[in-house]
């Protein structure tokens, strides 16, 4: 009795690890190399883009498209989800029913579109995300640049062309994305110390014409103000052209993030900003990501990318870089 016991035991035992093995291989979550073939030999990659409403996000389009244009065996699906978070759930969805071997996905939010990706990355399909984060760890890669820093290195700039004290407007990109909260909390750090005062703050949600709405408001109730920071370029340029339509735009600087050439730097080669930091794309990067995940190699679970500051002397060199 004492035998057959042991017998079963080990035969149980045996076999759940035959279980635990087979479960384990079939595990294929999205750190595994993308499909071999494809769709006839193919590499087909999605995007999923939260918003082609801003420029820069153009650009990352365009920079994904014209790297995946070098090499013929990719094929590209973009989607668009118009600023609309469930759209873009909706959209994560369709590419990973689609089977795509690589899924790109830009989120509008953080932790509404945390849950579609995670489902992506356990259906074994390697998710790199660019420029906004997800919560959690559940995808292959995350491509861009570091926010905070960009954020403090433009306080601290400030806190030296202002001489350490002013007012301060502080127009804001969505803060329920994760760029929006650090290019805040970092300008603050960049700042601290001085006596620089952020008299009025708003949520511009990255858009242009709510930079411009905030901005009339901002204006309206500060008989002063020194500069105005925003988290993008689009936002500067909105407040700039509420400003001069108010007559005032020469008592304030403006200072944006981006640095798209033909966007802010031009701004600021024009004079309507003082300054922009850069925040490159991460679209070529994203392409160049996939084809080695698609060979079988290793990536790093977060690749930074630098920035660099563009005024109007700092232009002439190609902009300083931020260290």
């Amino acid at each position: 009795m004492l035998r057959n016991t042991l017998g079963f035991t080990r035969r149980g035992f045996l076999l759940g690890l035959l279980v635990l093995a087979c479960a384990c291989k079939g595990e294929s979550k999205g750190g595994a190399a993308a499909g071999e073939g494809g769709k006839g030999g193919k590499l087909v990659i999605g995007m999923s883009q939260c918003n082609l409403g801003e420029p820069w996000r153009v650009q990352m389009n365009a920079d994904i498209a014209a790297a995946a244009k070098e090499h013929p065996e990719i094929e590209l699906i973009f989607k668009d989800a118009q600023n609309d978070t469930l759209k873009q759930r909706a959209h994560v969805e369709e590419l990973v029913a689609q089977k795509v071997d690589v899924l790109l996905v830009s989120p509008k939010e953080a932790q509404p579109l945390t849950e579609p990706v995670g489902k992506a990355f356990d259906a074994g399909i390697p998710v790199i995300v660019l420029d906004r984060a997800v919560l959690g760890e559940r995808y292959t890669t995350f491509i861009g640049a570091d926010n905070k820093k960009i954020g403090r290195a433009a306080g601290e700039w400030v806190k030296k062309v202002l001489g350490g004290k002013g007012k301060v407007v502080e127009l804001k990109g969505l803060m329920t994305s994760t760029p929006g909260q650090d290019r805040s909390a970092g300008f603050r750090e960049g700042i601290a110390g001085s006596e620089i005062e952020i008299a009025f703050e708003a949520d511009m949600k990255w858009l242009e014409p709510e930079a411009r709405k905030e901005m009339d408001s901002a204006l309206a109730r500060l008989s002063k103000i020194d500069l105005v920071y925003a988290h993008n370029d689009p936002g500067a340029h909105g407040a700039y052209l509420a400003a001069r339509a108010a007559g005032r735009e020469k008592e304030m600087k403006f200072v944006g993030i981006d640095a798209l050439p033909h966007e802010g730097v031009s701004y600021v080669e024009q004079g309507i900003l003082d300054a922009t930091f850069q925040y490159p794309t991460g679209g070529r990067e994203a392409v160049e990501t996939a084809l080695r995940i698609r060979k079988g190699e290793a990536v790093p679970k977060r690749i930074t990318l630098g920035s660099r500051r563009f005024t109007k002397e700092d232009g002439k060199k190609g902009g300083e870089v931020i260290e």
